[in-house]
């Protein structure tokens, strides 16, 4: 017990955590994981938890999954590690086509990096550059939508836009055209979605009228914007939004970190509406859940415009240290051949349906505005009265509460303000995935009344 007591406190002592007020944390007692099966994690006292938000929406298979695990100890029997900058490994180049022949034939050209937001900042880089190298100087301007987040670079949150995240570091951002959410359940623009026809997609097309000649590229996470609350987007949004970037010569950016390898149900959100965007950002579970990776997917054009000759300085001047990772790479080929392997996205309709059943249900509790679902994804927003949809007070804190009491039932759950999250491995078993969504109901119940 004293070696339990002195590692917790050595971990508030020591530990700067991300995205938490440490004021608080070291009021409380910390979680400390040491082991993981399936979808469960285990902590030091030897307690169990239902991963209910996929160890931050990484985990696809489970935890500790044999073929991960002998994929990466076959690897390490090879080489760890050896740059991209001037060598090629083959781990890197296998991941590459199996990525290419899962997307599409038109994104064909893969740029390795290390996490979600690096992924976008490669993303950002290329589009602009790309219209530098075409001779179009003037197209240097980005358009993200209100409620986006795409990651914590610079780069990254410049096209963020949710202030909780975002504000403080306005004066270190570049400019970007907001565009309209397509939030239904609180639509800024005023309409109701069963007659809006989707208004929020002539508010963009207005920022494209006025400024297409100044907008290198749109960047959108598709069908659903996570971290900005779980908003799904209406049936149809995400290809009008591809064909009015076509219409006005605009790049679309895909940020599938999030959405991508199955969340949505389908093996990347941008199938839902037969959508091929410019550039495809991925990352989050590419590995399974085991390693940090990512990658940039372009088009055979955008990749022209880059080439030339040596002294014209048309390389792309980007690169990171651990780039193409052997162990990374071999990791996420093992992830990809499980998606075959296990039936991964066909074994998802029946959890599917639980969960959107659930949705449903879980709808009539006084303190839920909203549920908003797609594939084995879930946002539910708490609010303090259903008929104006007065959220709770910030200072409440009621996501964390249902959270922590959830949390002592045996799963775990991280919130996002007033929204439940959540995102469990897809490997959850339908009777886990019960289990889960009983807990959380009794705990939303419990903590409201």
């Amino acid at each position: 017990m004293e070696d339990i007591e002195y590692l917790q406190k050595l971990d508030k002592d020591i530990i700067w955590h991300p995205f938490t007020q440490m004021k608080d944390w070291i009021r409380q007692t910390p979680t400390i994981i040491t082991e993981g099966r399936d979808c469960f994690i285990k902590d030091i006292n030897g307690k169990w938890y239902i991963d209910g938000i996929s160890s931050m929406w990484v985990n696809i298979h489970g935890h500790n999954k044999k073929e991960i695990n002998e994929a990466i100890t076959k690897q390490l029997e090879k080489i760890a590690h050896s740059t991209l900058l001037g060598l090629a490994n083959e781990p890197s180049i296998l991941l590459a086509e199996k990525l290419i022949m899962l997307i599409s034939g038109k994104l064909n050209k893969v740029f390795y990096s290390d996490n979600g937001s690096t992924a976008v900042e490669v993303a950002l880089k290329m589009a602009f550059q790309y219209w530098q190298h075409r001779g179009i100087k003037g197209k240097t301007a980005f358009v993200s939508l209100k409620n986006a987040y795409h990651g914590d670079t610079l780069g990254a949150i410049s096209v963020g836009a949710i202030d909780i995240f975002h504000e403080a570091f306005k004066p270190l951002m570049f400019n970007v055209f907001n565009a309209p959410s397509p939030y239904c359940y609180r639509c800024e623009l005023g309409f109701n979605r069963a007659s809006c026809d989707i208004a929020c997609i002539d508010e963009l097309e207005g920022i494209f009228k006025r400024h297409g000649r100044e907008i290198c590229a749109l960047i959108v996470e598709p069908m659903i914007q996570c971290a900005g609350g779980m908003i799904v987007a209406p049936s149809g949004y995400l290809s009008a939004i591809r064909q009015l970037c076509t219409r006005y010569d605009i790049l679309l950016i895909a940020d599938e970190v999030a959405t991508g390898f199955g969340r949505t149900g389908r093996m990347f959100a941008c199938e839902h509406e037969a959508v091929v965007p410019d550039i495809m950002c991925l990352s989050k579970g590419i590995t399974g859940g085991y390693l940090p990776l990512a990658v940039t997917v372009a088009t055979e054009d955008i990749y022209r415009a880059f080439l030339g000759e040596y002294e014209e300085l048309k390389t792309f001047f980007h690169g990171h240290s651990y780039t193409g990772n052997q162990i990374g790479c071999a990791a996420a080929i093992s992830c990809i051949e499980l998606f075959e392997k296990d039936s991964t996205l066909n074994k998802l309709a029946g959890k599917v349906e639980l969960l959107n059943r659930w949705a449903e249900e879980v709808k009539g509790c006084r303190a839920v505005g909203d549920v908003r679902t797609i594939g084995l994804m879930a946002g539910v927003e708490l609010v303090m009265d259903k008929d104006t949809k007065r959220p709770y007070p910030f200072e409440q804190k009621m996501g964390w509460q249902i959270c922590l009491d959830v949390r002592r039932r045996g799963v775990f759950l991280r919130p996002l303000g007033n929204i439940i999250v959540i995102m469990p491995p897809l490997a959850i078993s339908e009777e886990n995935l019960k289990v889960m969504l009983e807990h959380i109901m009794t705990s939303i119940l419990e903590v409201t009344k």
